[in-house]
């Protein structure tokens, strides 16, 4: 039987009415890093995806990096998450969170007092971010993390975990991709140590691996996925000539926990280096769980590659923001409507919740 973007699947002890997957999207409407009214109606409308995957969201304070970045850490954000994932249940959806720990993607100005910039190693991350206090700013110089600076940011991960299953969310979402705390311990331009956790490539996964363990232990197997972005180049990542072997070892570990799902992004599209055709059949082949593709598609592209039996479900992102009848336009060869660039993480509804559905 073809299998298409529209056919049920089952993702661990979810049922999904379809294969299309809302990506994460960082949109900074947190104010305060709280999740709100404006936020559980952004998403409850965006419920005919088969498996929505919430923006990133900080499992803690030190894992807390953008302007209006949500975080669940804290009992008011927990209440926050409680009134999205309850408004995207009742809309009849499914919700994953992103737990993502930015690591040296930070700057002070958007940070709580107290916390503190870590990383694999002391490397600023290029470019400029924005503060709400002081507009762009350059990023600091991140803390090396020492032994207990990183046990302390795998049980923030578990914590994280915790707290989200609380808030009512289905599962969550390693974010092991875009140059965040997780890639940067995988990517050598980002981690130059030469301790157990970097150098090797057996290394370099350890943090990764023991993440992923931490969180299966804390709430199951059929409720943890992982994102990686292999090739990536974001936040000043860059591929090297291990990362074929990099990413083949760390697939079969995450294979071997059990992990429901791996959403493998090709950021291609956006001008990154193209991820093999050869490395996504080694991981296909390789990973027992769902494969989420992700990149750049559109329906015909997502149905092809589908019917190919390249992935298990397609993630689509900048589409989500202006449709938030995406899936129903697909479906009927509708025309996809073309978001706001300048609105994608500016405060407020405009460009967020604004988008009207087709009647």
């Amino acid at each position: 039987m073809t299998q298409t973007l529209f056919t049920p699947i089952t993702l661990g002890n979810l049922q999904l009415k379809n294969r299309v997957v809302m990506a994460p999207m960082t949109r900074c409407r947190a104010t305060g890093n709280v999740p709100n009214e404006l936020m559980e109606k952004y998403y409850q409308q965006r419920a005919s995806a088969g498996l929505i995957i919430a923006e990133g969201v900080a499992p803690s304070a030190n894992g807390l990096g953008y302007a209006r970045q949500p975080g669940v850490f804290t009992d008011a954000q927990v209440q926050g998450w409680k009134r999205v994932t309850n408004g995207v249940h009742a809309a009849g959806g499914k919700i994953f969170i992103q737990l993502m720990h930015d690591g040296r993607v930070c700057h002070p100005a958007n940070m709580i007092p107290g916390s503190k910039i870590v990383a694999p190693s002391a490397i600023a991350a290029p470019g400029e971010q924005w503060t709400d206090s002081s507009g762009q700013q350059p990023f600091p110089i991140p803390t090396v993390m020492n032994e207990d600076d990183i046990k302390q940011a795998i049980s923030e991960f578990v914590l994280g975990a915790k707290r989200s299953i609380e808030g009512g969310f289905d599962g969550i979402e390693l974010h092991g991709a875009n140059g965040y705390l997780i890639d940067q311990f995988l990517n050598t331009a980002t981690n130059q140590r030469t301790d157990k956790w970097g150098g090797s490539v057996e290394n370099r996964i350890r943090f990764a691996l023991e993440v992923a363990k931490a969180t299966v232990a804390a709430v199951g197997a059929d409720r943890v996925g992982m994102r990686i972005s292999p090739y990536g180049a974001f936040n000043g990542t860059a591929p090297d000539d291990e990362m074929d072997a990099l990413y083949e070892r760390l697939t079969t570990e995450l294979s071997n926990l059990g992990l429901v799902y791996l959403h493998v992004v090709d950021h291609s599209s956006m001008g990154a280096p193209e991820v093999s055709a050869t490395l996504k059949a080694k991981i296909r082949a390789t990973f027992k769980g769902k494969y989420i593709l992700s990149g750049g598609y559109d329906a015909a592209r997502a149905n092809a590659d589908l019917d190919a039996k390249f992935g298990d479900l397609v993630a689509f992102g900048r589409p989500f923001i202006a449709n938030p009848d995406l899936v129903k336009k697909m479906q009927s060869g509708i025309q996809i409507a073309a978001p706001d660039f300048s609105t994608f993480y500016t405060p407020g509804e405009k460009g967020y919740t604004d988008y009207l559905a087709t009647a």
